[in-house]
């Protein structure tokens, strides 16, 4: 199974229970288990569900948490860890592996320093153990470690939730998109009609030149044949009077 197809079908049952939860307390449950799931990455569609409202209850905490788990880091965490519900083992691993894609979606080269940082990793191994088995295993990653230039050179990752102010900026960029390639488009047919035009003319010039050779050959035809005659009828006319 891929990890796009996995993903889809643990949303949708994070979805139903989430959608089925009786009380703020049983919903805060539903989502602590979500963001610990070692293979869930996606929580904009239980974050948009109509009953997940805790704001005004003792756990809006929760709705919080499961924000910064659609949007944040690690780093956003702890400088929100006040205010925050404390995060289990599972969780904090699956926060520092979204924390590695949100860095991949803006460098496709990260430094192991600045990786080191962000993920609170003291030491080049432990952050290649985590790179290699918490994020390239995974499936949300793929890339090189290079040791000799200290970083990671990204190839792939998946994307995360996309953050409210960052829908207008991806409509813009593919409405752009698409008005280049329509450009792009016209200016192809043009250069199509231009070729188709170009052909035609040549294969009228190559008719012509073909059409004036043909004449040629027949006017060097008859010219051989009448300087054969000519020549003919001088031989005849020089032994008639020898």
């Amino acid at each position: 199974m891929d990890i796009e197809q996995k993903q889809s079908e643990l949303i949708d049952h994070f979805v139903k229970r989430a959608s089925a939860a009786s009380d703020a307390a049983a919903l805060a449950s539903v989502l602590v288990e979500a963001t610990s799931h070692p293979s869930l990455f996606a929580f904009s569609e239980i974050l948009a569900l109509p009953n997940l409202q805790l704001e005004a209850t003792e756990n809006s905490a929760y709705l919080d948490m499961l924000r910064l788990f659609a949007h944040g880091t690690w780093s956003d965490y702890k400088s929100n860890a006040d205010r925050l519900p404390q995060l289990i083992s599972d969780q904090i691993l699956k926060l520092k592996q979204l924390t590695v894609l949100t860095l991949a979606e803006t460098y496709k080269v990260l430094p192991y320093d600045q990786l080191m940082q962000e993920l609170d990793v003291t030491n080049v191994r432990e952050l290649e153990d985590f790179l290699i088995n918490e994020c390239m295993y995974a499936g949300i990653v793929r890339g090189k470690l290079d040791q000799l230039r200290r970083c990671f050179e990204v190839q792939f990752a998946a994307g995360r939730d996309l953050r409210p102010d960052q829908l207008g900026n991806m409509i813009q960029t593919l409405s752009s998109w698409l008005t280049t390639s329509e450009n792009l488009l016209v200016s192809i047919q043009e250069k199509i009609k231009w070729a188709d035009a170009m052909s035609e003319i040549d294969k009228k010039h190559r008719k012509e030149v073909e059409e004036k050779v043909e004449e040629v050959k027949k006017s060097i035809f008859k010219v051989g044949w009448i300087c054969f005659y000519t020549f003919l009828f001088h031989h005849i006319f020089f032994l008639k009077y020898i």
